[in-house]
């Protein structure tokens, strides 16, 4: 195993319990999602280790990208995050709260996904003034549909654990106390069957999709870059980081 920055890692039983370690919020830079691949693809390597669990300290699962820093956030994370959606053993995440932005596409890259009550997803880039990002326009039609997709990314809507329940972005609902225990009960149930026979399943329900992540993530990001540029982008980045609706222009 490697050394990892921000990243926690241990076993219990057949399972791997990967924990990003950046609380409050987890905001992510390529540094973090070097950090994970590296992980997971360790983690492949392992026979002994049949699924993951990925968790958050803090109170957000993952806040996103943070655009408060110099420049922004950088497209060069991309390929590190394709290199998730490329790994073999199945991954449940434990979503305790807020999965925004960049986040809710990290928890898109897990197979399952357990979450508190008091877990929060949105694709919130246009009341950033910007284009969804990190595959999102690809993993969450594929997930909940076109419809549903459609409008949460129109609007920016928040879902909360019940309601993302009943839409199909989580699989089981659990109390925040309970919630690292019940993503270990699933993945251990998951770690009970063959493992050569789940990972070769699994390869063939999600054929194509690392690849079609690195496509859309190209378009994506040249998108964000065009939108980043303009005046609404500025507007939204500012109207989200002081709590008011945006007031845009469409220039």
């Amino acid at each position: 195993m490697h050394e990892y920055t921000d990243v926690g890692f241990e076993v219990v039983g057949n399972v791997a319990v990967v924990e990003m370690r950046r609380p409050p919020h987890n905001f992510f830079d390529v540094a973090l999602m070097d950090a994970l691949a590296q992980l997971f693809e360790d983690i492949d390597e392992d026979a002994s280790l049949r699924a993951i669990v990925l968790a958050a300290q803090g109170t957000a699962f993952c806040a996103g990208a943070d655009f408060n820093t110099p420049g922004g956030p950088s497209r060069d994370i991309y390929p590190a995050a394709a290199r998730l959606f490329a790994t073999r053993k199945p991954i449940i995440a434990a979503i305790q709260g807020p999965a925004v932005g960049g986040g809710f596409g990290l928890a898109l890259v897990a197979d399952f996904r357990v979450a508190a009550p008091e877990a929060r997803f949105s694709a919130n880039f246009v009341k950033l003034g910007i284009h969804p990002g990190f595959g999102l326009t690809h993993t969450l039609p594929r997930l909940i549909g076109m419809q549903k997709a459609s409008l949460l990314m129109y609007t920016g809507r928040r879902l909360n654990g019940e309601q993302a329940l009943a839409w199909g972005l989580v699989d089981e609902l659990v109390d925040q106390s309970d919630l690292r225990e019940g993503a270990l009960k699933l993945a251990g149930e998951i770690a009970e069957a063959a493992p050569l026979a789940v990972i070769s399943t699994r390869a063939t329900l999600r054929h194509g999709l690392a690849d079609a992540y690195r496509t859309q993530v190209r378009h994506e990001s040249d998108e964000q870059t065009k939108l980043l540029a303009t005046a609404d982008a500025r507007e939204g980045m500012a109207a989200v980081a002081e709590r008011r609706p945006g007031r845009f222009i469409g220039a």
